[in-house]
């Protein structure tokens, strides 16, 4: 099983949560490299509205770009790019491109939008139906990504010969990612996605995560697919791995019985710290549960 770990971007105000500097960022990743960890995903928002203040977060696409270049071996991805931000073949190159600068070890992650509706208003984006806007664009963002080009024409977004002159490492544009929890995202992933994402925040959403993985099987029965084809992903935040008296073996058996359910990787939500260096002893205090999920 891979083993991730998630970079947050997401600061508020008056110092709730610790404003993330380029260095600071950098830093975590090149750490999380060093430790063991497979992959290391960033959020994609631009604001996030609390009760009193609002959050914001910095460019996730061009944090990217900058981490292919300060790291070497480990995979590079969005926990999910938030798709109304971008019109469907903007996301296209940005993949295409980041896939080309890390040498192949950028993973297209995509979501219908998580972001509260005032991150929309606020900066003038158009996003709901969502699930129709999703649709159709994943529709042209795949067939851009495999086969190089699209033509398409929908109620939100159209393509007129669109082609993809640059190609990346691989020539099939990266592996594409759809986090999906309802049973018509569901059956889009199984379309279009090498592979299906979800999340858990707590021990109970672990408790049901058996009815995703059943809504998957049945939704890649509806398009004809053979659902081991589907690779799986989870995000875990840490509330979902029990309290604070967890030992690594224990939180690496946890871990684990993810992988029991058919999950290839899991991404880790570290505990939100209060400094950088806080951040930095929590991704290297994993380094014991990394080696225990390595070696099964």
């Amino acid at each position: 099983m891979r083993i991730g770990v998630a970079i947050r971007l997401l600061t508020a105000p008056g110092g709730r949560w610790p404003l993330p500097t380029w260095d600071d960022i950098r830093e975590q990743a090149v750490v999380a490299e060093d430790t063991g960890f497979d992959r290391v995903v960033i959020e994609d928002a631009l604001s996030w509205p609390l009760e009193d203040i609002t959050g914001g977060a910095w460019e996730s696409v061009s944090l990217l770009g900058g981490l292919a270049e300060a790291t070497s071996t480990i995979g590079l991805a969005h926990s999910v790019i938030n798709a109304p931000y971008r019109a469907p073949g903007l996301i296209a190159k940005i993949a295409e491109t980041l896939d080309e600068m890390s040498d192949g070890r950028f993973v297209l992650g995509l979501g219908a939008g998580n972001t509260p509706d005032a991150d929309y208003t606020a900066f003038g984006i158009p996003a709901d139906p969502r699930f129709s806007r999703f649709a159709e664009s994943l529709e042209i963002i795949h067939d851009l990504l495999r086969y190089g080009r699209s033509t398409f024409e929908g109620r939100f977004h159209t393509t007129q010969d669109a082609q993809m002159v640059l190609r990346g490492p691989s020539g099939e544009g990266p592996p594409i990612v759809v986090a999906a929890g309802g049973e018509r995202m569901k059956r889009l992933a199984a379309r279009f996605a090498d592979e299906w994402n979800w999340w858990v925040s707590n021990e109970e959403d672990v408790e049901r995560i058996t009815d995703h993985l059943d809504d998957l099987e049945r939704a890649c029965d509806e398009v004809g697919r053979d659902p081991a084809t589907l690779g799986r992903s989870l995000d875990v935040y840490a509330a979902a791995l029990g309290d604070g008296d967890q030992t690594d073996e224990d939180i690496a058996r946890k871990l684990l019985s993810l992988g029991d359910l058919g999950f290839a990787e899991v991404r880790c939500y570290l505990d939100r710290q209060r400094t950088h260096a806080d951040t930095i002893a929590s991704i290297r205090a994993m380094s014991p549960v990394i080696e225990h999920v390595h070696a099964g």
